[in-house]
């Protein structure tokens, strides 16, 4: 069969990208899927900074490339071998698809999946192989997913069966924003009930940790970043206090607020500034936990002599540390009893027409989370 998609060719285009269209929407052919694998109808994709990321250069992937890590759609057909789907089951897709078997996977650390890293940084399915082409030429997938297209070949590993009652454009944040920003809050830093916590950019990650971390029970949760308008948003998901890092003084706001510092810091920004800001606004015995993907080649610089003598944590997280066929249904659950709003988070609504404008805004720092519906 055939279908449309939105292929990345060349990383690092001119700016603005709705002139420049580093995006194009063509028709590739779509292979039926193999043995593990499911044919997906997709009905909505988030655009996320970890898409941006390969469109700005961030984070170099093998092209042609046809990009969508954070989906939801519909299963339309079964490859042999899968016996835990059934055609019309409603599903969210994961971008790290864990083979259940590494070391990692049998350690409950789905995340690390050593086969889904080679797959992800292959441009494969967990299988190792490829199922879009043009003209006989393999295209790469997206984190094994490659959402922002009409139709989907998707491993079983990387899906979870979701409530059908749930929108699909609702459902398509769970993959992505709610696991990595909530978990990084509630997974990784393991934050108590009465602790504080900074999150520090606030997109569409930051902004679902500002939302964990009020599901969590946080006494304070205090959000920073430099953009007044979406620290406007915070406040009005929750956010007890904002702090714009670009004031002079604004660890000694951060001091200020919690007593000393923050129990519980996490970034989200994927700038080196950031993290180190995060990390100097913690106090004694204070986690930071970065789950923002920086450049590759990036470097920071920490006191080093806070992390023994104040007894300092830095940890990263990705995928929030989930394993994301236990934790998706949970938070969804969350949603449905009105404690994680989610749905608060969506700006923007396009066609797939429209992607180009929509990572424009998107570098521009002028939306949340927007979603291509198909």
């Amino acid at each position: 069969m055939q279908t449309r998609a939105a292929v990345l060719r060349d990383m690092a285009p001119s700016r603005p990208y709705h002139e420049s269209n580093p995006l194009k929407i063509e028709t590739f052919d779509l292979a039926p899927p193999q043995a593990g694998e499911l044919l997906l109808k997709i009905h909505a994709a988030g655009l996320c900074h970890s898409d941006l990321s390969s469109i700005d250069g961030n984070r170099p992937r093998p092209m042609p490339m046809v990009l969508g890590h954070e989906a939801a759609g519909e299963v339309i057909e079964i490859g042999p071998d899968v016996h835990d789907f059934a055609v019309g089951d409603h599903v969210v897709c994961s971008f790290v698809p864990s083979c259940g078997h590494c070391e990692y996977c049998a350690d409950g650390r789905a995340a690390l999946c050593t086969p889904g890293a080679k797959a992800n940084n292959d441009g494969t399915l967990l299988s190792g192989g490829r199922r879009l082409s043009e003209n006989g030429a393999d295209v790469h997938h997206h984190l094994g997913i490659s959402g922002f297209a009409e139709y989907a070949v998707v491993r079983r590993e990387s899906l979870v069966r979701i409530d059908p009652e749930l929108d699909y454009e609702i459902a398509a944040v769970f993959g992505c924003a709610v696991l990595t920003g909530v978990g990084a809050m509630i997974h990784t830093a393991k934050l108590r009930l009465g602790q504080t916590a900074l999150v520090v950019g606030l997109g569409g990650v930051g902004l679902s940790a500002v939302l964990g971390a009020i599901a969590a029970g946080a006494a304070q949760v205090i959000a920073a970043d430099i953009d007044d308008d979406k620290l406007a948003k915070a406040r009005e998901l929750g956010a007890t206090a904002t702090v714009n890092t670009r004031d002079e003084d604004a660890l000694e706001q951060i001091q200020a607020l919690t007593g000393g510092g923050a129990d519980v810091a996490a970034e989200f920004a994927g700038v080196q500034a950031a993290l180190e800001f995060a990390f100097a606004a913690t106090g004694k015995g204070g986690k930071t936990v970065s789950a923002g993907l920086q450049h590759p080649d990036s470097r920071m610089q920490l006191p080093a002599l806070q992390l023994v003598a104040q007894e300092r944590t830095l940890m990263g997280s990705y995928l929030g540390g989930h394993v994301p066929k236990l934790d998706i249904p949970e938070y969804i659950a969350l949603y449905q009893a009105g404690r994680l709003p989610v749905d608060k988070l969506l700006t923007h609504r396009l066609t797939l027409d429209e992607i180009n404008l929509g990572f424009e805004r998107l570098a521009a720092g002028q939306a949340i989370r927007q979603v291509v519906v198909f």
